[in-house]
């Protein structure tokens, strides 16, 4: 292991001391002067945790901060002028930091700034009611330091040391920061490397520039190092990064030089080059060729480079789940439309879950996710309700109309007009429901008829079950074809609700059976609100509140009639409500 761990270290070497030739790396190296560089030997002084008045007017100032963090109240650019002016001149003059330091606080710490103006109170002579504060109320200046280094007032505060207020205290943090600037990372990033590498400001002097020159002796020029270090602020913690450096190996190898992989960086994101490497491994080992693997991430760098590699392994890992062959993965990926990954990803769950919400077997789903991933991964679906309600068909029609027309599915994407479907089943379905509705005494074509047509959910033959079920219950035919012209929709019901409402009204609620002679609608409300409602009112009754009432009229009404009605008529009537409420509503 030893033997073949030098043997990737030196072909790593080879390569990217070629890459320093064929690129015209620079062989000079500008002589770099860390700013912030103080004696060792200084003592540092240290402060009382006790806030300064700047801080604590800061504090009410927040108070009056809109939502998004920033203070309300604009500020003209004359003011900011002058409060800049004013704050460069303590830093640089009275503080004694370096000029650029100074300059880059004042003119790139807005929020300090907006607070300090804030703490003024005279708007004529900002500059010199600003220096005058200063002079005696020194502040802490980690805060603008912080935000100037491209850091907002929340991800900063927990980064400010408890006993330090004066930069020049803490005169390593200074010396490191130099380093980087002077070695030409942008100040606004800087904040990123100091909250992923805290560690890199306390290197000793010396420390960090010996290890970018460390990784400039391996080939790697000025200008990709700080691309590379600004997108993995941790490549400066320790001894030279191996997953990086074998990545970077693994890439020449398959024809992608640096500066294709800078183009591919972000520096707002932060890149896991384990992962990274992983993902070429794993994509090899399920049989991309180094030809067809370099093709594919050629043609899809996010693949590599999105979430360093995460997306890609989340649909790896979906496609597994359903049953996929590593060959069939590596068939999929060779084969990967021009979207991105994230999206590819996004648009497979939300086709499984549309699947799934209109009640497809999960075997059933998994043969359409094995038979056209590249499809759903492709099709932005529009919502379940969406689609149900454009394509007027039930959720088990559209599960066999799927099932047989999966193709179908690329129309119904969001930007696409729907219409309805014309397919033979839901036409058969609609006659069998009509030749129902006949059957019990609906008349053809009449407004109640089609009004019912539209409430049914499910076919003739289980509609037919549905009134079965409720004449077994004790009811005539006839009696039965009175409440479903009253209300249609008490047949829109599995047969086993139903049964579970009837036996709820009749053994739990202790109301006769021909209460649904009256009040057929019953069947249609939840059982938890009925229960909610009828336990409220006996309690009143109990107590004297109320008269007797239907228990259409309990049932029926809203929550706010059912309140001013009923409830609000006794004094522990509310409280008695919502008692009631957690206990029926909690039970699952």
């Amino acid at each position: 292991m030893t033997h073949l761990h030098k043997l990737r270290t030196a072909s790593v070497l080879k390569w990217v001391s070629s890459n320093l030739d064929e690129n015209h790396l620079r062989s000079a190296r500008t002589p770099i002067q860390p700013i912030g560089s103080f004696p060792n030997g200084q003592a540092l002084r240290f402060y009382k945790t006790k806030r300064s008045p700047v801080t604590e007017s800061c504090e009410n100032v927040d108070r009056t901060s809109t939502g998004n963090g920033k203070i309300s109240g604009r500020i003209s650019r004359a003011v900011k002028k002058e409060a800049q002016a004013a704050l460069l001149d303590y830093l640089y003059c009275t503080r004694s930091l370096q000029f650029l330091d100074a300059e880059n606080m004042s003119k790139n710490s807005p929020h300090f700034l907006k607070k300090l103006i804030k703490s003024a109170d005279n708007e004529k002579k900002i500059g010199q009611t600003i220096a005058r504060f200063l002079r005696y109320h020194p502040i802490n200046e980690f805060e603008p330091f912080f935000e100037s280094l491209g850091l907002k007032p929340p991800e900063y505060v927990p980064l400010l040391p408890q006993k330090l207020i004066f930069l020049i205290d803490d005169n390593l943090l200074l010396h490191n920061y130099g380093v980087l600037c002077h070695y030409g990372i942008a100040r606004n990033t800087i904040g990123k490397i100091y909250t992923e590498a805290t560690e890199v400001f306390q290197y000793n002097v010396g420390v960090l520039l010996s290890k970018l020159q460390a990784y400039e002796e391996l080939g790697l020029s000025q200008s990709a190092l700080i691309k590379f270090v600004v997108a993995s602020p941790y490549l400066l913690i320790g001894d030279a990064n191996a997953s990086f450096l074998n990545l970077l190996g693994k890439l020449k190898s398959l024809g992608f030089e640096i500066s294709w992989i800078q183009r591919n960086l972000s520096e707002k994101n932060s890149y896991n080059w384990s992962r990274m490497l992983e993902v070429l491994s794993f994509l090899s080992k399920m049989g991309c060729s180094d030809r067809r693997l370099g093709e594919l991430i050629g043609q899809h760098p996010d693949i590599l480079f999105e979430a360093s590699g995460e997306r890609t392994f989340s649909i790896i890992g979906f496609l597994l789940k359903f049953g996929f062959r590593m060959s069939q993965v590596s068939s999929l990926f060779l084969q990967f439309p021009r979207i991105e990954v994230m999206k590819f990803g996004l648009n497979l769950r939300k086709c499984f879950f549309f699947l799934n919400e209109i009640g497809m077997e999960v075997a059933g789903i998994g043969k359409i996710i094995r038979s056209h991933p590249l499809l759903l991964g492709s099709c932005a679906l529009k919502k379940t309700n969406t689609l149900l309600l454009h394509l007027n068909i039930g959720k088990k029609s559209l599960c066999r109309y799927i099932q047989e027309n999966p193709q179908e599915l690329k129309h119904w994407v969001l930007g696409r007009r729907l219409r309805p479907l014309d397919w033979g089943n839901n036409l058969r379905s609609k006659t069998e429901k009509a030749k129902f509705l006949l059957d019990i005494g609906f008349v053809e074509n009449s407004n109640k008829m089609k009004e019912a047509l539209n409430e049914f959910q499910g076919n003739g033959c289980e509609l037919q079950e549905r009134f079965d079920c409720i004449v077994e219950a004790g009811f005539d035919p006839e009696e039965v074809c009175q409440m479903v012209k009253v209300s249609p929709q008490i047949l829109s019901q599995s047969k086993d609700v139903i049964e579970m409402k009837i036996n709820f009204l009749v053994n739990h609620l202790c109301y006769p059976l021909s209460t649904l002679l009256i009040f057929p609608k019953y069947l249609t409300y939840g059982t938890k609100r009925v229960q909610h409602r009828v336990l409220m009112y006996n309690w009143l009754k109990d107590h004297g509140t109320d008269p007797t009432y239907a228990l259409s009229t309990v049932v029926s009404c809203s929550d706010i009639y059912f309140l001013r009605k009923f409830v609000n008529h006794h004094p522990s009537g509310p409280q008695v409500w919502e008692d009631l409420k957690r206990k029926i509503y909690s039970k699952q």
